[in-house]
């Protein structure tokens, strides 16, 4: 079986392989993306022989627009060139220490080389050299697996997941991000060697995470790290969300499955990672408020504050960003629950404002979030919230329109503030501020200067009253 490489990158490495007497595959990735016809740039080269040399001949080849790096302690290189990554390896056999996933590597074979691969759809390769280019040499059976949907390892898996235990992630990784299964002795094992995850490093599992969450439909991946008993190991307060108490004949939903279902509809409309992030975050304080009322039911009070304030905890143990995005993520959790509000309550200009105000340039993402969170079954719910969220939109937009309230600062400032009734910097001026931003967030007076400082000359009095700087009619 032949497989058609056009591009004229291959045919480049073709022929310097030849003519350097060198055996040549691509080979993983971008060999099974080419069979599922998915759109790839990431090219893995295997060379029987040095692949480091091999680079630098290409990397020569297509001169001052390819950049080449070299990792003489792992026997690689890597060359960017235009939109494509192309790592080149040469073919090596493996064998590994008990508490480490780094290997003992030796020179092999092309075989040796696949059989070190973690799952039979990453072994297929295709030959480069012009006597058999294009042709697949496939050991286990890996097309077949791609016709089947099936995520299986090449060789024992229990050895393939003790050796590497990302590796058990990956081929969850792969199930939800291609919409494959996991085969039977391939998820056993996982359960089996789950233990292992352990001496992987927090960013490494912390990039498959990502990978997880940025696929179509994370659920899958969810799902699988939590029959597998991974998910209680690497993310324990999302496993704490999962599964439904009962007193006196009253449930509540299993919030694990809920934000499943709400990262899901989520990821049809977005695919900022950070969003889903916070999406997947939204109910995390839930377990921790959790309360039943025998008027009210089951509670969920402050689940949002307490869930932002859970968040640099876990971000921080997953060497996940401890700047800005943490920061978005924490905002969107915090206020998840507002626009919901709004539709029960009523949505009045004065909320309006100050949900635009706290939102920021971040109003549009909450609000993705919070319509993907209409997961009720019962279909009139869903169109009233819908209707109403559409209301929310509506106003959103007048308002924004008219007052310019998004990410807006008061028209006069705390200096402006000390100036006119010369004031020190003390709580008096912070207290001015607040009622400033206060009177324009309820419409009081409009987003203004002239009005802002008359009506800051009309509360200096109140304010000021009793102090030092008591205003003398």
């Amino acid at each position: 079986m032949k497989a058609y490489l056009n591009n004229k990158i291959f045919h480049t490495i073709s022929r310097i392989a030849d003519e350097n007497d060198k055996a040549c595959y691509v080979i993983g990735g971008y060999v099974r993306d080419l069979f599922l016809k998915r759109h790839s740039t990431d090219i893995d080269v295997v060379v029987v022989g040095s692949g480091i040399e091999m680079a630098g001949k290409l990397a020569a080849e297509l001169g001052k627009t390819a950049k080449l790096s070299i990792f003489k302690n792992f026997g690689t290189a890597h060359i960017k060139y235009k939109d494509y990554e192309i790592e080149f390896v040469g073919a090596r056999k493996e064998s590994y220490r008990y508490d480490s996933r780094k290997p003992i590597v030796e020179d092999g074979t092309l075989e040796d080389d696949q059989n070190r691969r973690d799952f039979t759809i990453n072994a297929l390769a295709l030959s480069l050299n012009k006597a058999s280019y294009g042709e697949l040499l496939d050991p286990f059976n890996g097309v077949e697996d791609l016709k089947n949907f099936i995520v299986r390892t090449p060789l024992d898996p229990d050895i393939t997941f003790s050796d590497d235990p990302l590796r058990m992630m990956r081929g969850i990784r792969f199930s939800s991000q291609l919409g494959f299964y996991l085969e039977t002795e391939t998820f056993d094992a996982i359960i089996r060697n789950k233990e292992r995850i352990s001496i992987i490093s927090k960013e490494r599992i912390a990039d498959e995470l990502n990978k997880i969450i940025l696929s179509r439909r994370p659920s899958v991946g969810f799902i699988l790290l939590e029959k597998t008993g991974l998910l209680a190991l690497i993310f324990p307060e999302l496993e704490a969300l999962k599964g439904v108490e009962t007193q006196s004949g009253i449930s509540h939903k299993d919030n694990f499955y809920h934000t499943l279902e709400v990262l899901d509809s989520l990821s049809e409309t977005s695919d900022n990672l950070w969003l889903r992030w916070a999406t997947l975050l939204h109910d995390i304080g839930k377990p921790r408020s959790k309360q039943f009322d025998y008027k009210l039911g089951w509670t969920f009070h402050n689940h949002d504050f307490i869930g932002q304030k859970m968040i640099p905890g876990i971000f921080k143990r997953m060497k996940l960003p401890l700047n800005e995005k943490m920061r978005y993520v924490q905002k969107i959790v915090s206020l998840h629950m507002r626009p919901m509000m709004l539709t029960e309550e009523g949505v009045t200009d004065s909320a309006i404002r100050r949900l635009l105000f706290d939102a920021g340039d971040d109003i549009d993402d909450l609000m993705l979030l919070c319509e993907a969170d209409i997961t009720s079954k019962n279909e009139e719910k869903v169109k009233r919230f819908k209707a109403n969220f559409q209301l929310v939109r509506e106003k959103l937009k007048e308002i924004e329109e008219k007052d310019r309230i998004r990410n807006f600062q008061p028209p006069i400032d705390g200096k402006e503030i000390m100036d006119t009734f010369n004031l020190p910097a003390c709580a008096l001026v912070g207290e001015l501020k607040i009622k400033l931003k206060d009177a324009v967030l309820d419409g009081i007076i409009p987003n203004e200067y002239e009005a802002a400082k008359a009506y800051l000359h009309e509360i200096a009095k109140e304010v000021l009253k009793g102090s030092a700087y008591e205003i003398k009619e």
